[in-house]
């Protein structure tokens, strides 16, 4: 039994021991959680939180769309909001939405009802809570340009409204903490038509620019200033490279694959040698825009 089961306070959710969640990850790699917990609803995971010590770690688990989770797995608590916190809720000037629905599943929501401005989430894997912490976006469009506000739970201050403007929100940041975990958002209310050009703009150009049918995470890393990371991994020739069963897509070098039973050692060690190489030819340091959590197996976990 994990040492944490322990120490944690009495909940309504679920409490898994080792819990895997490879079948889970994109990239469908990794070692397990020591601890998962899944709160029944949101004053189970509030009373979590509030009567849990602080020293414990947590990880607020998405659709780990983005995420590596190594193969030593993860010390520390997992936290995964199941379907009750993917509401959405329609006023006259705002639409709330719940943290843990699919970017996707929202922008047919918005589709089917002719909300505009939410176009470019179909062209964004993953969760709304997670999309908001790293300022998703793409085709020109990122989540500060819809978002209000946010709910959440935060380890000192308990529960908490932040305006979107007291974010800080930039290029893939936000100064929203990784201990912090959002529990619904408010999105401005437009009211123009979709735009069905563009939703078909987004989708040609995924399927035609990005591995969308293989094991991946999304970007791999931040683009540069003034620069496009796909370019600078290219021109250090780098498309193709590969280690185990990780490899630059060739259709998209900013995508690591998972195409031969690769391991998460394989892919962050693929990462960092793409990164080496890069700045050897340009001294640009590149910035890994996928998040890597736990242990590899060359730690005690």
């Amino acid at each position: 039994m994990s040492l944490f089961k322990k120490l944690v306070p009495n909940v309504r959710g679920k409490l898994l021991s080792d819990a895997n969640m490879s079948a889970s990850s994109w990239f469908k790699v990794g070692g397990p959680f020591e601890l998962l917990f899944i709160p029944e609803d949101e004053l189970d995971l509030l009373n979590f939180i509030k009567n849990l010590d602080h020293k414990i770690p947590i990880f607020v688990i998405g659709a780990l769309s983005n995420t590596l989770i190594r193969d030593g797995g993860v010390k520390g608590i997992g936290i995964k909001l199941n379907e009750k916190f993917s509401n959405i809720n329609v006023s006259n000037d705002f639409i709330e939405v719940g943290a843990s629905l699919l970017n996707m599943k929202f922008a047919k929501y918005a589709h089917k009802n002719n909300f505009s401005g939410y176009e470019f989430l179909s062209g964004i894997p993953g969760t709304i809570g997670g999309s908001i912490i790293m300022n998703a976006g793409c085709y020109g469009r990122e989540m500060s340009d819809i978002l209000y506000d946010v709910k959440i739970i935060d380890r000192i201050k308990g529960l908490d409204n932040i305006p979107a403007k007291n974010l800080k929100m930039s290029y893939r940041k936000t100064s929203i903490n990784s201990e912090s975990i959002i529990i619904s958002a408010k999105f401005k209310y437009f009211k123009k038509n979709w735009d069905h050009k563009y939703k078909a703009y987004i989708k040609t150009e995924r399927v035609g620019s990005q591995p969308v049918n293989q094991l991946t995470g999304g970007s791999t890393f931040k683009n540069p200033e003034g620069y496009k990371a796909w370019k600078l991994i290219e021109d250090a020739g780098c498309r193709g490279l590969s280690i185990g069963g990780a490899k630059i897509s060739d259709m998209h070098t900013n995508f690591i694959i998972n195409y031969n039973n690769a391991t998460a050692d394989d892919i962050e060690s693929l990462g960092n040698i793409v990164r080496q190489k890069v700045y050897d030819q340009s001294g640009i340091k590149l910035e890994w825009e996928i998040r890597k959590i736990g242990f590899t197996n060359k730690e005690e976990l």
